[in-house]
């Protein structure tokens, strides 16, 4: 009976144990999840410790700090740090601020503070809030800024802020110790510094002494008489009390001795920042650099902007002289033009970051160049952007406002930063900055010119791109106009297939029409031609992404592309294949785009997922498809893509967003900033030009010029803003001759005659946007801007404008351009090497110049 109880109690034994057994790795698993759970809980994020920002102190004298390379000479005002710069060959001194600023009637005392700065930044917070400190105010004043020449250059370290400066004075000191100082002084002076002083002696307190708190602050009262620096006393008596100790052999460890008893909690809320400039003589060039290494600040109160030398070369209500903004090709200010009700000029260079969220859009700011200029008399100077300009903007202002001085400069923007939309969790914006800055610097390059003319200006800032970009602007050997013509293959039109409606090419030309129109314009005499495909693969003009490219079957097969192209090149004719390469539009993972592992990502790490705006609303057409910012090195992919696919039909690459569109990347494994991808870009674009592939872009911004064969769509004139006085042709006098440029396309441009005139102004070719469709076609599409662009409705218009303009000016295309004046609003003359006027007149009545050229109203003539 006992041995059957046992064997089934062994029997139960073994049944529990396999029934363990069996359990045991769910058993595990769920131990695991409960020992990392109550971890998670109970774990603390380390704070990350953040060492104070330290001020610097200034420890000169008042002894000018000089530095000469025997070109320039530099010299500073260690006060103020402010400086002047004579140009050694033309004698001309230009200042880093107005002379007498101080003195200023139109300006408040913040707005002389700011005339007197060298630098002026701003810091932001969490909801937003930007504050200003220019470096007069909150470093010169307060002394805390050093200088430290060196050879051909001048470093100042500012420290930016309300701090306090610190005076070898005993904050506190014991009866004994300071009856000892005083026995080695006079006993007037002995007398005058103890009325400073706050006597406290622990058996002697009055009635509003809160003798807690006094021990709380000085432990030393316990047991001693002390005396305590007053707060009220002023910053010149804590000198003269400082002069007065330092006679009697009172040192700074005596002062760290005495500062010891002082335990007075004394808070001050008020950020700190260090920012280093570098002022270099390079050769005729004044270069300032400010290293993003040597920037230093409090990460709750984050360095939003910088703008180094914001008055340099200002002019003044007496002075005679103009700003050079990079306004389309270029305008001018005139000093004091009296336009006081105007807003100032602004503008963003590259235009918009599009990795940075915005809810509306009135007006996209943008120059495609980073230049400014100040002439004043017989002298001028130009301050090119060098790095850091993919971060940077131009303003300017005039004499009349808020202070008497005309000048321009760059803005900086330093730390990016995204809002967030917190909905109803609060009543105040909320914002995210970037946590770390990039390995960077910004630097500008001030080049002195001993000319006031405009031109002369432009022509130094070739030299300078010519230089930079050594053996890839070299001259053209066009012998006639430049011709671009962009064929459109296929849009996107939807369709009702069984019911459903479904978005499918529409065929606008077909590869064979477009050889057919090639055929044609040869045949007319139509010379120098290249053709811009657009819409050619992957859908049509709004193309998915570029994993691969296909050929469009409505269009024809990759034979008939290649047969195209073929024929195109017999005839002297380039073929440009157009593609999107920074976007993903219509795209999903059968097409190779799966967002959350190929779109770029904002600051707050959410998809870069963008819209189209509203031009009434300003807002975002939310109703309509959005698409998405490629990440970086996806993007460079697609840009590979289309190489490949263009060196597989022997053509060229058209970038329809390469060369115009810049921006970052805040991919959270690997963040690119705006300057970084504007050197990868720079990179890519020489890389295929050293394949030999041909290279066309749209805009032309200035580090893809040196790099293109014919640029589109170049703003030739910007917006016509009412503070500017002139437009001119400043970049253009610089790389005219060396680049082939056209502004927009002529027949859908808006007004054809201005098109023209714009182009015979600024030495540009012709564009033109056909298909062979007629313009029905575009009807109940997006694409109503192909409505004037049929090509037998056109073909006789543009052949009457191309034969003239290239009869008459066809060739200008291997000339440098060296000349240019606004005779009047509307009339203008343009100069070349080999002696050719260009004049052009805008206005509606005929003009006779000096010289005795009649202009006809909205006309041009040239001269040769």
């Amino acid at each position: 009976m006992k041995t059957e109880k046992n064997k089934n109690k062994n029997e139960l034994s073994q049944k529990i144990l396999k029934a363990v057994l069996k359990r045991l790795p769910s058993i595990i698993l769920v131990l695991i999840i409960v020992v990392i759970a109550v971890v998670v809980m109970n774990y603390k994020t380390p704070e990350e410790k953040q060492e104070a920002v330290a001020p610097y102190s200034f420890e000169g004298d008042d002894k000018p700090v000089v530095v000469d390379n025997g070109e320039l000479k530099m010299v500073m005002d260690p006060k103020t740090t402010e400086f002047s710069l004579e140009v050694k060959d033309s004698g001309k001194v230009w200042y880093s601020n107005p002379k007498d600023a101080d003195k200023d009637t139109k300006a408040l005392e913040d707005q002389k503070d700011l005339l007197q700065s060298t630098l002026v930044m701003s810091y932001s917070v969490t909801q937003g809030l930007e504050t200003t400190y220019n470096s007069y105010a909150f470093s010169a004043k307060n002394n805390i800024y050093e200088i430290v020449p060196g050879k051909d250059e001048i470093r100042v370290n500012y420290s930016l802020g309300n701090v306090e400066k610190e005076y070898v004075v005993p904050p506190v000191i014991t009866e004994e110790n300071l009856n000892n100082w005083f026995s080695k002084m006079e006993k007037k002076d002995a007398d005058l510094i103890k009325q400073y002083y706050k006597k406290y002696d622990i058996n002697k307190l009055t009635a509003k002494d809160n003798k807690d708190e006094l021990l709380a602050n000085y432990p030393a009262l316990a047991e001693n008489v002390i005396y305590v620096l007053r707060s009220t006393t002023k910053e010149n008596v804590k000198k003269k009390l400082q002069e007065q100790f330092e006679a009697v052999g009172y040192t700074y460890d005596d002062y760290l001795e005495d500062k010891k008893l002082d335990l007075a909690v004394k808070t001050n809320d008020t950020p700190v920042f260090n920012i280093s400039v570098i002022y270099k003589l390079e050769g005729k060039d004044l270069v300032v650099e400010i290293p993003y290494s040597e920037l230093k600040y409090d990460k709750n109160t984050p360095l939003y902007s910088i703008t180094p030398l914001p008055y340099f070369g200002a002019g003044g209500v007496d002075d005679k002289g103009f700003m050079m903004v990079p306004e389309g090709g270029g305008a001018l200010i005139n000093f004091n033009n009296g336009k006081t009700a105007q807003s100032s000029y602004y503008t963003n260079i590259y235009g918009w970051d599009m990795c940075l969220g915005r809810d509306a859009v009135v007006h996209n700011t943008r120059a495609y160049y980073g230049v400014y200029g100040v002439s004043e008399g017989e002298n001028s100077f130009v301050c090119v952007l060098e790095n850091g300009r993919a971060y940077a903007s131009i303003q300017a202002d005039i004499a009349g406002k808020s202070n008497s001085y005309n000048y321009v400069n760059a803005k900086y923007s330093i730390t990016q930063r995204e809002r967030y939309n917190v909905g109803d969790i609060a009543n105040s914006e909320i914002y995210e900055y970037l946590p770390k800055l990039p390995d960077e610097s910004i630097s500008q390059r001030y080049r002195f010119i001993d000319s006031g003319s405009y031109v002369d200006m432009a022509k130094d800032y070739g030299k300078y791109l010519d230089k930079e970009y050594d053996g890839y602007m070299e001259k053209k050997e066009d012998d006639s106009t430049p011709v671009v013509i962009e064929v459109v293959g296929a849009i996107d039109k939807v369709k009702q297939i069984v019911g459903v409606p479904v978005s499918r090419p529409l065929k606008l030309t077909s590869y064979k029409e477009a050889g057919d129109m090639i055929d044609k314009l040869t045949d007319e005499g139509v010379k120098n031609i290249s053709i811009k495909l657009t819409g050619w693969c992957n859908g049509g003009v709004n193309q998915k992404m570029l994993s691969s490219a296909s050929t469009i079957g409505a269009l024809g097969s990759s034979k008939d592309l290649k047969n195209l192209v073929s024929k195109a090149n017999e005839k002297g004719v380039t073929v440009y294949l157009n593609g999107i390469t920074q976007y993903a539009y219509n795209s999903n993972i059968f097409d190779g785009f799966f967002s959350y592992r190929d779109a770029a990502k904002f600051i707050s790490k959410e998809r870069a997922e963008l819209y189209e705006y509203n031009p009434v609303t300003y807002g975002k057409r939310d109703s309509g498809k959005s698409y998405f910012l490629l990440h970086t090195e996806k993007a460079e992919k697609m840009a590979d893509n289309l190489v490949k696919a263009a060196e597989k039909y022997n053509a060229g690459a058209s970038f329809q967003d390469l060369g115009e569109d810049l921006s970052s990347d805040f991919y959270r494994k690997k963040t690119y900033s705006r300057q970084e991808v504007m050197k990868r870009q720079t990179q890519k674009m020489k890389e295929y030009v050293d394949k030999k592939v041909p290279i066309m872009v749209n805009m032309g911004n200035d580090y893809a010029i040196p790099f293109s064969t014919m640029v589109t769509n170049m703003d030739l004139r910007g917006s016509e803003y009412t503070i500017l006085d002139e437009a001119v042709p400043f970049f253009q006098l610089a790389v005219h001759g060396r680049v082939n440029y056209t502004g927009k396309p002529i027949n859908i441009s808006g007004n054809v005659e201005n098109e023209v005139l714009y182009s015979a102004e600024y030495g540009a070719g012709l564009y033109f946007t056909l298909m062979d469709e007629t313009s029905f076609a575009t009807q109940k599409t997006l694409y109503t801007q192909y409505y004037g662009s049929n090509y037998d409705s056109w073909k006789d218009k543009m052949l009457e404008i191309y034969n003239r303009y290239n009869k008459e000016l066809g060739h200008i295309f291997n000339q440098e351009m060296v000349g240019h004046e606004n005779i009047t609003n509307d009339v203008s003359v343009t100069k070349y090497a080999d002696g050719t006027k260009v004049y052009v007149n805008y206005g509606y009545g005929d003009y006779v110049t000096d010289d005795n050229v009649k202009v006809p109203a909205r006309d041009y003539v040239v001269k040769r």
